[in-house]
């Protein structure tokens, strides 16, 4: 297939950008001596996960238990679900997670630990459990190393449970938190007997800054495999490291100063990020993605007027590409400007 042949909107990822991304990462986190977990929301495709493993990640990372049941059968077999899992119907199929391959979950309140206790005492080996930590991302994670000494203690004491270490996800820029909270979480543990095997960390903004936290043996991040516009603004990476463009045709020129393109909020998120607009257009730093509605982005061409006209197809470098891939059904896979797969988003949807 040529890209004149794909319909608009669709997604496009540069295979050689994305694999550059992998290796690049996974060569940083190797002269650090830090273990690379990463987070597959990103992408939800499990050929990009095997080749995420292949170049030397531990296993991976899942949100949800679907996004785990899709890895899972494509044959990955060592997966941390970072959530909390409330509800029957969920622990039942975490337990059949458990019995295929090696899991681990997070948790971060009593309720959580008693309905997994009840869940796996009487599996044949333990179902390891990090204590989410909150050190500055004002989302998850008990707010102390002594609310999690406690929760600790209520692992060590529930059956089918085994304490395996800490987990956080910080604010950006929170590198220096994360090393103060996790090194008096994990001295206070060895004072109370108890080995702290694993600190997780994560975040694609300060993926550089993993080492300035030492306390950290383990790395979880999901962005840097495609990039965005949120990550070009943060100085994470540059625009050419954008491995993810959504392609979009201009169907309409109200005025010289304003183009519409048939990729909106459904396609290019709403996400900002504290950023203005919502793309970076290539090949026209000057137009900006001025607003979404539901099927059109609004283009200010007013820096350059008359830039575009009625049928001319753009490339859009979104402000969040998580979001982006979990509304298509598929993307198409580039070598260049030639498309050699179309590959279905096989954890599109797992939200569950």
């Amino acid at each position: 297939m040529e890209l004149s042949q794909i319909q608009t909107p669709a997604v496009l990822i540069d295979i050689d950008v994305a694999e550059r991304n992998i290796q690049d990462c996974q060569a940083y986190c190797d002269q650090h001596d830090i273990t690379l977990r990463p987070h597959i929301k990103t992408h939800k495709l499990p050929r990009l996960a095997q080749a995420q493993i292949d170049a030397g990640a531990i296993g991976i990372t899942c949100q949800k238990i679907g996004e785990a049941e899709v890895m899972a059968a494509s044959g990955i077999k060592d997966i941390l679900l970072t959530y909390n899992i409330l509800g029957g119907a969920k622990l039942a199929r975490l337990r059949t997670l458990h019995d295929e391959i090696k899991l681990s979950v997070t948790a971060d309140n009593p309720v959580v630990l008693q309905g997994l206790s009840e869940a796996f005492a009487d599996a044949d080996w333990p179902l390891a459990v990090l204590i989410e930590c909150d050190t500055g991302g004002n989302r998850c994670g008990v707010q102390s190393p002594q609310a999690a000494i406690e929760l600790a203690e209520q692992i060590g004491q529930s059956m089918g449970l085994r304490f395996a270490g800490l987990m956080t996800y910080p604010a950006p820029g929170g590198t220096a938190d994360v090393q103060a909270f996790m090194a008096k979480a994990k001295s206070m543990l060895g004072d109370n007997g108890y080995d702290c095997a694993t600190v997780s960390s994560g975040g694609s903004p300060d993926l550089r800054q993993a080492h300035l936290a030492p306390i950290v043996d383990e790395y979880r991040v999901g962005t840097y495999i495609y990039n965005d516009r949120s990550l070009v603004t943060r100085g994470a990476c540059a625009l050419e490291d954008c491995a993810l463009h959504v392609l979009a045709t201009v169907i309409s020129t109200p005025t010289p100063e304003r183009a519409v393109i048939d990729a909106g909020s459904k396609v290019l998120t709403t996400d900002l990020f504290g950023l203005q607009g919502h793309g970076t257009v290539i090949g026209h730093g000057e137009v900006a993605v001025a607003g979404l509605s539901e099927e059109h982005g609004h283009l200010d061409c007013s820096k350059t007027p008359g830039c575009f006209t009625v049928g001319d197809r753009v490339r859009v470098v979104p402000n969040h590409v998580c979001v982006v891939s979990n509304m298509v059904d598929q993307v198409y896979l580039m070598d260049g400007d030639d498309v050699f797969a179309v590959e279905e988003v096989a954890a599109r949807g797992k939200v569950v």
